[in-house]
């Protein structure tokens, strides 16, 4: 059966390509597709092996049998090695401060920081706090194919997308999106970049809490009220 394999950053970069088909046995396993693959380009060998395996917004099981025609992402570290994960969700307070000193490299001349913070009024209502709500694994998930796709793009030396979980108050950070690159032309428009794409199709749900209610925002409307 053929698959397809994506590929982004390093692992494009070292194919000079961004899609591989491969030819593979009926009811091959993901682990079986990484193997095939490091046979048929063994310069790509450390990326391959290091890197994890998705389809669609989720990561796959390495003995997960494929399907045929299947579309498989590599997707290669993120992280950037040692200090802040290039990706995060939780539900402690973000830090701005580190994420920024974290992307000033070297060769970096340019760092963008775009904070998200919780605000009031909203709809004409004082909000009393936020409440954020994840489908936990496929938003990390999508979150780390976004960060690809901002280094793949653009010339950046370093990317962060750090989301808070949970209830937040007003004043507090939401959201955080780092971009560092040589010139900020490439800088801005990775971290732009990177808050659309969080915003129209990572799943998180946001929830206002008012002192009358709460509503979810995005939910529609029910017509008789």
């Amino acid at each position: 059966m053929r698959v397809e394999v994506v590929l982004f950053a390093a692992l494009r970069e070292a194919a000079s390509r961004n899609r591989i088909d491969l030819e593979l046995p009926e009811g091959a396993r993901a682990q079986e597709l990484r193997d095939a693959l490091v046979r048929k380009h063994p310069e790509l060998g450390p990326l391959v092996r290091a890197s994890r395996l998705a389809s669609g917004v989720s990561f796959l099981d390495e003995q997960e049998p494929l399907k045929p025609g299947a579309e498989v992402v590599l997707i290669p570290p993120v992280s950037g090695g040692s200090g802040p994960a290039a990706v995060l969700l939780t539900r402690e307070p973000l830090d701005s401060g580190a994420l920024r000193m974290a992307a000033n490299r070297p060769g970096a001349g340019a760092v963008i920081v775009f904070e998200g913070v919780v605000r009031s009024p909203s709809m004409g209502k004082d909000v009393r706090w936020l409440e954020y709500e994840a489908y936990e694994a496929m938003a990390i998930a999508q979150m780390e194919t976004i960060v690809a796709e901002a280094r793949s793009g653009w010339s950046v030396s370093a990317v962060y997308l750090h989301h808070r979980l949970g209830r937040i108050d007003v004043g507090e950070t939401s959201v955080i999106v780092v971009a560092s690159a040589p010139h900020r032309e490439e800088a801005f428009a990775a971290c732009r970049h990177l808050i659309e794409r969080l915003k129209a199709d990572v799943p998180i749900w946001k929830k206002e809490v008012f002192a009358d209610g709460s509503e979810w925002v995005g939910a529609p409307c029910d017509p008789d009220h």
